[in-house]
């Protein structure tokens, strides 16, 4: 109850906070895009961080805070959960915020750079309009660093466990909008709740796939190997 409670604090301040609000965590994260990408970047109150072209502007859409909460919840209810570790901490309450806050900078950091690398290359991209570009690519890089922290974080991962990130990630993206209404945008919120329900299967079906063929060709090879010794063994 207290990290959903922390959750839902967080989502609340975030639902009407202003850029102003929220350069405890756009300042580093404009800061690191501005050395990885080379843009510079000055921040206007009300607004974000403006390019100094003026043709991208880092808002508090862009701050990345409900891939914290997600982060945070997937990391916490993790350990609660599964570890099973006796006597918890609640000091672990807190690494969590920061694990995670430091996995949004990062993930955030990324984010950002593709989508100005992708807003040079807008033209070349015709079967998508811009929105459905920024959606997606939006999805793919929140989700596959959602997954990258897990799999970092959890040093045994089960078939199990292994729909576990995705679980929290449709819950953050999609339950709660749907608690709160958003369905009633119409087509705008269906057409959004398609691209997180499918790009992150697209992630995560072809690695499944090929760590269930890994897994049955070391079986079939290891089979191969002892009927081959039992034919050497029956032989001599």
């Amino acid at each position: 109850m207290v990290v959903l409670l922390c959750a839902l604090g967080l989502k609340l301040f975030y639902s009407t906070a202003s850029p102003d609000n929220l350069r405890w965590i756009l300042a580093p994260t404009t800061r690191l895009v501005e050395f990885a990408s080379g843009w510079r970047f000055t921040f206007e109150s009300h607004a974000g961080y403006m390019s100094s072209d003026h043709s991208f502007l880092i808002a508090a859409s862009c701050a990345g805070v409900n891939f914290l909460i997600t982060a945070f919840l997937m990391l916490t209810l993790k350990r609660l959960w599964f570890d099973r570790v006796e006597n918890i901490s609640w000091g672990f309450v807190p690494v969590a915020a920061l694990m995670a806050y430091a996995a949004t900078i990062i993930t955030n950091t990324v984010r950002i750079c593709v989508a100005l690398r992708l807003q040079e290359l807008r033209g070349e991209i015709t079967w998508l309009s811009p929105n459905q570009l920024h959606r997606a690519e939006g999805i793919i890089v929140y989700f596959g660093f959602l997954w990258l922290l897990y799999v970092m974080t959890n040093r045994a991962v089960s078939k199990l466990r292994i729909v576990f990130p995705l679980s929290v990630y449709y819950a953050t993206t999609l339950g709660l909008p749907i608690l709160n209404g958003a369905y009633r945008q119409g087509m705008e919120f269906w057409e959004h709740s398609s691209f997180v329900l499918v790009l992150p299967l697209m992630l995560i079906v072809p690695v499944v796939l090929a760590r269930f063929l890994m897994r049955a060709f070391v079986k079939l090879r290891g089979e191969a190997k002892a009927q081959q010794a039992a034919t050497q063994w029956s032989s001599s």
